[in-house]
């Protein structure tokens, strides 16, 4: 099975306002296939999200490698990390849409970045297949919160990522609109056929994943998982 996203020894160290370092992360060994969906599980404040950040090159590490579909991060300039990330799809707990676009502008935007040419027509059809076709001219402020969220999911996904990264996607959600957007975050990563790795606390979530990592003093550890991915 092919290997997409790979790390070896990899560490963050920070330094705090007392000037002592901080190891986030301390030597972490992991490999992530192709295909699979992948929970990062671990309480508040350990490290998920730096670790995440990492894994998809929004940060560096202190030491350690990432390899990225076998292209390493470190030798990269800004520039080569951002060509990397176009291979990759982000959903954040915050939504990150911009208020000035439509929702169809949010979802157009890196698609039109990234060259492609038939940006309108690929944002478009995503943004009905989240169940937004009659939304598409609709402002962030005049959706709800699930609303926004299936903005971001088409917008991750209309990129066509390899990867595709979720940072709790469903913490500013109330219960049944986080079940709804849990359904339809892995329905459509089980028809892409993407690589999933998704940062949460919520267990309900991450039983949905085929592997569950645990990020504990710095170092991951794997749990067992039953996959329920069919049943979204």
């Amino acid at each position: 099975m092919k290997s997409v996203i790979r790390t070896e020894q990899l560490a963050r160290t920070v330094t705090d306002a007392d000037g002592q370092a901080l190891h986030i992360l301390q030597g972490i060994d992991c490999q992530i296939y192709a295909g699979e969906s992948v929970a990062i599980l671990g309480s508040s404040g350990a490290g998920k999200s730096t670790l995440l950040g990492l894994l998809a090159g929004l940060d560096q590490s202190t030491d350690g490698e990432i390899w990225l579909n076998d292209q390493p991060l470190s030798g990269l300039n800004e520039e080569g990390r951002a060509r990397m990330r176009q291979q990759v799809g982000f959903v954040f707990q915050s939504f990150q849409l911009l208020e000035h676009l439509t929702a169809l502008e949010n979802v157009m935007l890196p698609l039109e970045l990234a060259g492609e040419k038939n940006y309108q027509a690929i944002a478009q059809k995503w943004l009905e297949r989240v169940g937004l076709g009659q939304r598409i001219k609709h402002y962030p402020r005049q959706l709800s919160g699930g609303e926004q969220q299936r903005v971001a999911i088409a917008r991750a996904f209309a990129g066509d990522p390899l990867v595709l990264f979720a940072d709790e996607p469903t913490g500013n959600l109330d219960s049944v609109t986080g079940q709804s957007i849990i359904d339809l975050l892995f329905t459509l990563n089980k028809e892409n056929q993407t690589t999933l790795i998704l940062v949460t606390h919520d267990a309900n979530l991450a039983r949905h994943c085929q592997r569950r990592l645990t990020l504990q003093d710095g170092l991951l550890h794997e749990e067992q998982a039953v996959a329920v991915t069919g049943e979204a």
